[in-house]
């Protein structure tokens, strides 16, 4: 299931599941590498592997996105990327994106998603126009 979702993110436009998923194997990598380590203990918690079974079912719900969770909560804290823009968007649209926040690009491709760039470009023109009347 999981391996399938996994594979499904990678095929859709959006990134967003991308995270998802990316996200959730790198944490169960993490949790694979804790349990080779310290087996010789975890063989004596009978009640491990149900531990294990739900927060892998927190992690790749949808209800709780848990990987997406942790992600944003921690792992976006600590870890600092460069503002990289990927797909196949033109260079003057890709600067644009690399100057927002993570947050808001996350914002600008749902609304062209949903409304295309023709949308958003009026969009910045509009608040373009309001910071000109403003001055």
């Amino acid at each position: 299931m999981n391996r399938y979702a996994s594979l499904r993110a990678i095929e859709s436009p959006s990134s967003l599941d991308d995270q998802q998923w990316l996200t959730y194997w790198i944490i169960y990598s993490f949790i694979s590498i804790f349990e080779l380590s310290f087996w010789r203990i975890l063989v004596w918690l009978p009640f491990w592997p149900y531990i294990k079974l739900l927060f892998c079912m927190w992690l790749v719900l949808p209800v709780f996105s848990g990987a997406s969770y942790i992600y944003m909560n921690f792992v976006r804290k600590y870890v600092k990327f460069g503002g990289t823009v990927n797909g196949g968007y033109p260079e003057e649209r890709k600067k644009v994106l690399q100057m927002l926040s993570l947050d808001a690009r996350i914002a600008v491709n749902q609304y062209a998603d949903k409304n295309g760039w023709s949308a958003v470009e009026k969009a910045i023109k509009a608040a373009e126009r309001e910071v000109k009347k403003s001055y």
